[in-house]
């Protein structure tokens, strides 16, 4: 039997080190991410397939299953 996916991961600003949870999609990638603290645009980093597995402290669900993202 698998693990339960971990469904929130807290996204961490590089520019302003804001920090907050969201609930990741199970059926897209989230390539965009607005910060809710200084408002920078934030994309995923090279070799990274969303916003999460770059800044957030919990990487997508794909990713948890062992999958290849998106």
């Amino acid at each position: 039997m698998s693990e339960a996916l971990e469904a929130f991961s807290t996204v961490t600003c590089p520019k302003c080190a804001h920090a907050e949870k969201e609930e990741m999609p199970t059926d897209a990638c989230q390539f965009y991410y607005n910060c809710k603290g200084c408002g920078e645009l934030l994309r995923p980093l090279q070799g990274d397939c969303c916003v999460f597995c770059s800044y957030g402290d919990v990487k997508c669900p794909p990713i948890q299953e062992g999958n290849a993202c998106c």
